[in-house]
């Protein structure tokens, strides 16, 4: 998966984000925030993410479960937000440093790098998943 090259290096804060409700333009990660990483945790979690491999299309609507925030130095201004669904396998991006090609991905849900993410998104919010249908 490809993210903004000039955004990762940037990138000192990561929001994790359990998603409630149905991304929309003006609020592309909608729900709770559940964990901050910062340091290591930051650069490990982006590695990962660029990691995913490319995967195809499936169809499930899209109704993501996760989604991450990444914060420049200031703290103001969301680089980049990036909902994950592990049903369809897609990734939406939304954000001042997200060209439009970077927009839209899609990655293999089943490849052992997607689901290494899923449990670290699991592992960030372990109370946020019990009674949830979504990944």
């Amino acid at each position: 998966m490809e993210l903004p090259a000039e955004a990762v290096a940037a990138t000192v804060l990561i929001e994790v984000v359990r998603i409630s409700a149905l991304p929309t333009e003006s609020t592309p990660c909608p729900g709770s925030v559940v964990a901050h990483w910062t340091g290591s945790e930051v650069t490990d979690a982006l590695t990962l993410i660029e990691s995913l491999p490319g995967g195809e299309q499936h169809r499930c609507g899209f109704s993501p479960g996760w989604g991450v925030r990444a914060y420049e130095d200031s703290l103001d201004l969301v680089l980049f937000e990036a909902a994950f669904c592990f049903r369809c396998h897609e990734v939406r991006m939304h954000g001042t440093a997200v060209p439009p090609g970077l927009a839209t991905q899609f990655f293999d849900g089943d490849s052992p790098r997607a689901q290494a993410l899923l449990a670290v998104f699991r592992a960030a919010a372990p109370y946020s998943t019990s009674g949830s249908t979504r990944p």
